[in-house]
Order: C-alpha cells, then sequence, then structure tokens
C-alpha cells in the first residue's frame, strides 16, 4: 500500500544496518529532492503504541534528505505485519549492494541475521552473495576497532583486512601500521607477512623446529650454495639475453627468428610462468622471514624488560634481609652488659647494711 506520510510521522530505524552517512552525497541528494522533488518512495512499516506511529524498513537517507529539503509531505511504502527480522532483511536487501555501504557495517549485518539463526548459506542465497563471500565478511569482526576502522576508511583493503584479522590484536595492529606507514611493496606481501605472523602464533619457539644437526646444517649449506650458483648463471647469462631481446624491433625478431619464433614465444611464456611462480614463493618466504623477526625482536624486549624488573627488585630484596643477618651496632649501646652487672651488685649491698645495725641494737 503506498501512502502520503508526513517526514515527522517517520522515525528510522534504530537497528538498520548502515550507520554511516556521506555527507557530501546527502547534500547532494537534498539538492535534487529541492528541485525534483522524491522520486523513489521510501519504505515504512506500522508500530502500535510508539510516539511516531511509522518506522523506516528503507530509504532513511532519502528520508534524511527529505527533512533537510524542508518537504513535510514524502510518498512512502507501508508494509503490514512485517516483524523485526523480516524488516530487518529488508534493509539489509537495499543496502548490501550499495557503494557507500561500508564493509565493516555489511560484516555486521549478516552477523546480526547468523545470531538469529540464520546459516552463511542461506544468507548468501537471500542476498544474491557466495557462501565465501559471506564467510570472509563474518570473518572480519575479529578486527580490532582501530584496524576496523582503516578498513572502513579504505586505507586497508578488503582480501589483506580478512588475512590481518586471523591474528591475535597485537599482531592485527603490527601488520595494519606496517602496512599502512608503506613497508611493503605490494598487498601481496602484506598478506604473505601477516600469515608468517599467524604461523609464529601456532609455533611454540620462534623457529617452531628444534636445532639443525650437524647434517642437516651441511644440507643447508649445499642448497644455498647451489640456489646461489643457479641464480648467479641466470644473472650472467639469461637476464642479458633478455635485455637484448627487448631492445629489438618485432619487425627485426620475425626476420632473425624465422620458423623458430612460434618456439621462443613458448620457451618465454613458459619461462614467465615459473618466473611469477618463484616470485610468489619468495614473497612468502619473505613474509616468514620478516614474521620471524618481528617475533624475535618482541621475544628480546620481553626478556629485557624482565631483567630489568630483577635487576630492580635485587636492591629491595637486600635491604630486607640486612637486618636478619647482621644486627646494627646501636643495639648494642642501648643496653651494654657491664651497666647491668653494676645494677645488680649495688642491690644485695643496699639490703646487708640495715641487717648489721639491727643486730647492734639488739646486743
Amino acid at each position: 500500500m503506498f501512502a502520503n506520510l508526513k517526514v515527522k510521522e517517520i522515525a528510522p530505524n534504530p537497528d538498520q544496518p548502515r550507520k554511516f552517512f556521506d555527507e557530501a552525497q546527502h547534500e547532494e541528494l537534498t539538492a535534487s529532492i529541492k528541485g525534483n522533488g522524491l522520486l523513489q518512495p521510501v519504505v515504512v512499516r506500522p508500530v502500535e503504541g510508539a510516539e511516531v506511529p511509522y518506522m523506516l524498513i528503507a530509504g532513511e537517507r532519502r528520508w534524511r534528505a527529505c527533512s533537510a529539503a524542508g518537504l513535510e509531505v514524502i510518498p512512502a511504502k507501508v508494509i503490514e505485519g512485517a516483524t523485526d527480522e523480516e524488516a530487518y532483511v529488508l534493509s539489509i536487501a537495499e543496502n548490501v549492494n550499495r557503494s557507500d555501504m561500508t564493509i565493516m557495517e555489511e560484516a555486521g549485518a549478516y552477523a546480526d541475521l547468523k545470531a538469529a539463526g540464520w546459516a552463511p548459506l542461506k544468507i548468501a542465497k537471500q542476498f544474491g552473495k557466495t557462501e565465501t563471500h559471506i564467510t570472509w565478511r563474518l570473518g572480519l569482526l575479529t578486527l580490532r576497532p582501530e584496524v576496523a576502522e582503516l578498513v572502513d576508511k579504505g586505507q586497508i583493503k578488503n582480501n589483506l583486512a580478512w588475512h590481518i584479522a586471523q591474528l591475535n590484536p597485537a599482531n592485527q595492529m603490527v601488520a595494519a601500521m606496517r602496512y599502512v606507514r608503506g613497508d611493503f611493496d605490494s598487498e601481496a606481501e602484506a598478506q604473505h607477512f601477516a600469515n608468517g605472523l599467524k604461523m609464529m602464533e601456532a609455533q611454540t619457539s620462534l623457529t617452531g623446529e628444534e636445532v639443525p644437526t650437524a647434517e642437516q646444517q651441511e644440507k643447508q649449506k649445499k642448497a644455498k650454495a647451489k640456489t646461489k650458483d643457479g641464480l648467479g648463471k641466470a644473472e650472467e647469462v639469461l637476464i642479458p639475453l633478455l635485455e637484448e631481446l627487448a631492445e629489438t624491433k618485432p619487425e627485426d625478431l620475425a626476420v632473425i627468428l624465422g620458423d623458430d619464433l612460434a618456439r621462443h614465444l613458448r620457451v618465454v611464456g613458459r619461462l614467465y610462468a615459473k618466473v611469477q611462480m618463484v616470485r610468489n614463493l619468495l614473497s612468502k618466504a619473505q613474509g616468514i622471514q620478516r614474521a620471524q623477526v618481528e617475533a624475535f625482536n618482541k621475544a628480546a624486549v620481553e626478556v629485557q624488560q624482565a631483567a630489568a624488573k630483577k635487576t630492580e627488585a635485587k636492591p629491595e630484596e637486600a635491604e630486607a634481609e640486612k637486618p636478619a643477618s647482621k644486627p646494627r651496632p646501636t643495639a648494642k649501646k642501648a643496653a651494654p652488659k657491664p651497666a647491668a652487672k653494676t645494677a645488680t651488685s649495688a642491690k644485695p649491698t643496699a639490703r646487708r647494711a640495715p641487717a648489721k645495725k639491727a643486730d647492734a641494737v639488739a646486743k
């Protein structure tokens, strides 16, 4: 049912999934409504016993702009008998595909439905998403508020945000801050670093392995020398060859290579694929290495702090033990033994003197 309702008769939904409204877009929409009126009706439902008779289901941005434009009456679609859950689903459906709905708002809306008993697959079907999309969005809700704000502002991309969300709160800040300040050449490098931190969290030691034996160390040494030698040959032979080819004009290569052109193209294609694969592996290894350094530095700081606390506690312990082991000299002066003996010997003499006088009087 459609009706013309007063703007004052409509109240916003306090459970509206969208919390952020862009000010510039709001002003633009307000200007459009002033000139052309409201072209798309808002969606409301009646609320019995409330001070305001209708509550918004969809169209809060339009309702706000109508109010700012000074409109007193606006067109509305009234849905009778809609439950709180149905109204909330309709509200999400209107906003979930809008570009101005932040990713964290979307995640929060899905979380509310999940709390109401909706499975991720059901949510996905309801809003035309994949189950993976819903699961990844829900995974973002473990982000600490500071990092979630960076994601909402677009300073951290969605995929990287998910990898960061898998970390504990302290490491989330480490990964986010290092990415924002430009420590990585690409988002992929930042993801590899986050994955490396996750590996460190799952391990009981900085490396998660026992100290290698002499035989293992020897194997590692040989593998390193072989890899270094292979990369050296690539630098000496392959890179100059590719540089030479890159400087040659296509029409000249067509003549020079002749029938071998197709074979060269296949070889370079295979080489390119392998280089991309190896580069990705090396980037992952670099992420793990950076995470190991981060974990080592953190552990080193903790050890230094513990040692500093122990050093500060030692003087206090020494002061507490000192009176018990060695009495202070002033204690001896307070009650000297010679003075005690003098007082004791003087008392018997004072008692005997009256006794002798008593005998003389009796005689």
